[in-house]
C-alpha cells in the first residue's frame, strides 16, 4: 500500500498556497510536514483527508481497499478534538465507533482506547468539564479504537503534557511499525524519527 500525490496545487483566492507538489508515502513509513505558519501544512492534510478539493493534481491510494474511498481508510486529527462535550468519554467512544464505522473494531478496543491515553476513571465524566489535555487525549483515542491504515495528524500534541506526548509517540511508532502510514505536521518534537520530511513554503 502507498499514498501517491502528484502535481498537487492549491490556492486561496488569487494567492497560491503550494503548487506542483508530488510525493509518495509507502506502508510502514512516516512523513513529517514542516514549514512556517501559512505554508499550507493544515491545508495539505485536509486536502489529503478529502475535506478540501485540490485546484490541480491527483491523490491516489494504491493497494488499499478498492471498495472504500481514501477518506474511509484514514484518520484525520486536526486542531479541534472532534468530541461532543455533552457526552461522557465512554459516550464519545461509542459515538465514534458508529460515526466512523469499521469492521476492525473489537470489544477490547474500547478499553484499550481508554487505557492507552490515560482516561481510566474518566469514562463517565462529560467531556465538557474535562481539562484541555484530557479532551485532547479523548480525541486521540479514536486512533486506537478504530483501526485505519492511514493517519493524518495536524499538531497532534497540542495541550498534551510530557507523559502524554510520549504515549502519543509510542502509538504513532507502533502504527508505522505495523505497516501503517502517518503524515504529521508538528512544531513540537514527538520523539520520533520520521523516515521522510517535506518542507512546505521553501
Amino acid at each position: 500500500m502507498k499514498l501517491v500525490v502528484e502535481n498537487l496545487s492549491c490556492q486561496r483566492g488569487m494567492r497560491p498556497i503550494f503548487a506542483d507538489l508530488s510525493f509518495t508515502v509507502e506502508a510502514g513509513r512516516g512523513l513529517l510536514l514542516t514549514g512556517a505558519n501559512g505554508s499550507g501544512k493544515t491545508t495539505l492534510l485536509r486536502m489529503l483527508a478529502g475535506f478540501i478539493e485540490a485546484n490541480a493534481g491527483t491523490i491516489k491510494l494504491e493497494g488499499g481497499d478498492d471498495q472504500q474511498e481514501l477518506a474511509e481508510q484514514c484518520h484525520y486529527v486536526g486542531h479541534h478534538n472532534g468530541i461532543k462535550h455533552s457526552f461522557t468519554a465512554r459516550g464519545n467512544l461509542h459515538f465514534l465507533s458508529h460515526y466512523l464505522p469499521s469492521d476492525k473494531i473489537e470489544g477490547d478496543h474500547f478499553q484499550e482506547a481508554i487505557d492507552t491515553f490515560g482516561l481510566r476513571g474518566l469514562e463517565d465524566i462529560p467531556a465538557g468539564i474535562m481539562s484541555a489535555g484530557q479532551k485532547r487525549r479523548l480525541g486521540l483515542s479514536r486512533l486506537v479504537l478504530i483501526k485505519r491504515p492511514i493517519w493524518f495528524l495536524d499538531e497532534p500534541s497540542v495541550s498534551l503534557d510530557v507523559r502524554s506526548v510520549e504515549t502519543l509517540a509510542g502509538v504513532v511508532s507502533s502504527h508505522i511499525k505495523n505497516g501503517g502510514i502517518v503524515i504529521a505536521a508538528t512544531h513540537v518534537p514527538l520523539g520520533l524519527d520520521f523516515a521522510d520530511e517535506l518542507v512546505l513554503g521553501k
